[in-house]
């Protein structure tokens, strides 16, 4: 479990990192659609973890 965790943070980290730069340059649609994009990527993710683990 810790490492679907790790890497739904990542996930997470990484697009605010992008997003934080896409602020920088005011490009705020880009920051938003990179922070929505982060969550749905590391929710299907998390739950494509879940899935395998109750499949082993």
């Amino acid at each position: 479990m810790q490492d679907e965790y790790k890497k739904a943070y990542l996930t997470l980290f990484n697009a605010a990192t992008d997003a934080l730069a896409a602020l920088q340059a005011r490009n705020y649609g880009q920051a938003e659609d990179l922070l929505r994009q982060g969550q749905t990527r590391a929710e299907e993710d998390f739950l494509r973890a879940g899935e395998k683990k109750g499949k082993g």
